[in-house]
């Protein structure tokens, strides 16, 4: 397992124990994967023949059309979409004649099919995330500290949560495992239970009997909410 990724986990652990952040380790490893790969794509990386050949096949999906599109870089987004273009139009041109077993537009239907699902920074995101949670999972069994650090986190996303359990239960011995579940495992349910109880009191606040009461942790519940269940990876501040 290559173990280049043990500093930018210790990292974001670290950062969100610091006083007033309350994030998920992994969503703010995640945003930053993200940031760093569009910046890349939209600056040096962007003329490389080996990236174009790639970025010409798979292209972007929608979120990060959407990212780069707000970077005001247009030129270098322009340029790969001349050959991204060039390339889909291959799927999209009348091919050999019908097959009369699938039909016509088959390879059309396929192609473009294929390429919905494809996206050039996802599929790098992706690939160095699994390598953050290796890491983050090889941490836990061979540094204490780390294992402290993972009892002490204000909380973990559900998506990265699973992502973890499922990584450790991979890569851990049964000891270390079953050690995993209960410390993690108390980390997101004591999240999850503090959070229910914000989000029940946010709707309280809208019956006029409980006006007069104060909000406490409530106001910003919503959102939080939405932040466990679904991450917060494709934010643009860190």
């Amino acid at each position: 397992m290559e173990k280049l990724y043990t500093i930018p986990v210790n990292e974001a652990f670290d950062a969100c124990l610091e006083e007033g952040i309350c994030d998920c380790p992994f969503c703010r490893l995640e945003s930053r994967l993200h940031r760093n790969e569009l910046e890349l794509i939209l600056g040096a990386s962007m003329m490389e023949p080996d990236v174009r050949i790639k970025t010409n096949a798979s292209g972007f999906c929608s979120t990060h059309y959407a990212m780069m599109l707000r970077r005001q870089k247009r030129l270098p987004l322009a340029l790969m979409l001349q050959s991204h273009l060039d390339e889909t139009r291959k799927i999209t041109e009348p091919g050999a004649p019908i097959d009369l077993i699938k039909g016509s537009g088959t390879a059309c239907l396929a192609g473009l099919g294929k390429l919905e699902q494809d996206c050039y920074v996802c599929n790098r995101v992706s690939y160095q995330m699994n390598k953050m949670l290796e890491n983050a999972a090889w941490l836990y069994e061979a540094d204490g500290e780390f294992r402290k650090k993972s009892a002490a986190q204000p909380y973990l996303c559900l998506p990265h949560y699973r992502a973890w359990l499922k990584t450790a239960k991979e890569q851990l011995s049964k000891k270390a495992y079953a050690d995993f579940t209960k410390t993690v495992g108390a980390t997101v349910n004591r999240y999850f239970d503090a959070l229910r109880g914000d989000v029940d009191w946010f709707v309280k606040k809208f019956d006029y009997r409980y006006d007069a009461e104060p909000w406490g942790n409530a106001k910003d519940s919503v959102e939080r909410a939405i932040k466990f269940l679904s991450g917060d990876r494709y934010r643009e501040e860190e």
